[in-house]
């Protein structure tokens, strides 16, 4: 599920703004692409840039802090690379990315599943087999783009940097413009004996299965994602991520609002008025429940923990609300009426004494 983002930056609830971006800018200079060697250095600047998208910005942490994940979700799913920062990368290190930078190819594209479930695996989590077409991997090369025994070879343009660089004389000194080098696409490399199998891609298109991981409590438009599942990197890229996106069936009488459960129970005038029981749906099948004698319209009966779990706090669940609606009858035979015309006399009430036109035709034919 989402990542926690303070955590991501190493921050607690209470880190001013400042804290967020000296712990960016800390962990930037260490994880950044184009100065870090590890090879999860990409996805980790990833998640730190996306953690710092969300803390940095008033209105997002403010939703972040009070709804979680769910309240930030629209914001970045499905963003890709690290668009949006490079100001402020070259703000940290004073240009000189310019000179670190090594070719390498492109990440591979994010993708979004959609994927519906039930109610009921909504409530009570569950596993699904998901299957999908995706660019993978080429088995023939490898996913370099090679034909088999042959090597791609350094761009002779930019020297395996992936960029060029243009230098021009200002009145204000020299200027030095770095773009991607054109004819490598930033990579640094050339295939020059293309594999036939992917035409140098590097990458083939399949059908992929893969299990996930439903949690319990999950909801409408909620989303997973699942690093490094998304489409491979043309040419040996790193892969996007798979953002599986939830939708759920609704259900025949219970709604949900957040983790709570409603349901409306319709009971007649004498049950409400001399008590009874009913049997109320709940997710893990049908409970009984009291209705006490003289239980009014609207009245709501409390099923602690038969509600919804919480996504963030193990054990925690909501309640089912069982709220009482008192049905009227429209149509009443004769004997019905003659016990309600009783009850009045015997309680004091002024009811109307004339039978409708229905009910006297009604009565000469019975």
């Amino acid at each position: 599920m989402a990542t926690d983002y303070y955590a991501t930056l190493g921050l607690d609830r209470s880190a001013s703004d400042a804290d967020v971006k000296k712990a960016f800018r800390r962990l930037a200079q260490q994880w950044h692409p184009d100065v870090s060697t590890d090879p999860a250095a990409q996805e980790r600047f990833k998640e730190i840039n996306e953690a710092y998208q969300i803390l940095s910005d008033p209105e997002r942490r403010q939703r972040y802090d009070m709804f979680g994940a769910a309240g930030v979700e629209g914001d970045l799913a499905g963003a890709a690379g690290f668009a949006g920062f490079a100001d402020i990368f070259d703000a940290f290190f004073g240009g000189a990315t310019g000179s670190a930078r090594r070719g390498r190819p492109a990440a591979g594209s994010d993708l979004r599943y959609d994927l519906r479930i039930t109610f009921e695996e909504a409530i009570l989590g569950t596993e699904k087999e998901i299957e999908f077409s995706v660019l993978g991997r080429c088995d023939t090369c490898s996913g370099s783009g090679a034909k088999p025994g042959t090597e791609a070879i350094t761009c002779p343009q930019c020297q395996g940097r992936g960029e060029v660089r243009a230098v021009r004389q200002t009145m204000l000194g020299q200027m030095v413009n770095v773009t991607t080098c054109p004819r490598c696409r930033g990579e640094g490399k050339l295939v020059e004996t293309p594999c036939e199998t992917c035409n140098g891609d590097g990458r083939v298109e399949r059908r992929r299965t893969l299990h996930v991981t439903i949690p319990a409590g999950i909801d409408e438009g909620h989303q997973i994602r699942l690093s490094s599942e998304g489409e491979a990197g043309p040419r040996g890229g790193p892969p996007g991520s798979l953002y599986v996106a939830v939708h759920v069936a609704p259900h025949p009488s219970l709604k949900r609002e957040g983790t709570e459960l409603v349901y409306e129970a319709s009971v007649g005038l004498a049950q409400a008025a001399l008590g009874t029981r009913i049997l109320v749906p709940t997710v893990g099948g049908e409970e009984e429940v009291e209705i006490r004698p003289g239980t009014q319209p609207g009245t709501e009966i409390r099923l602690r923990g038969r509600g919804v779990p919480h996504l963030r706090r193990s054990g925690s669940r909501g309640d089912l609300h069982v709220v009482v609606d008192v049905t009227v009858p429209t149509r009443l035979t004769k004997a019905e009426r003659e016990a309600l015309e009783a009850y009045a006399r015997a309680s004091g009430e002024i009811v109307s004494d004339e039978p409708t036109l229905l009910e006297r035709v009604r009565d000469k034919l019975a």
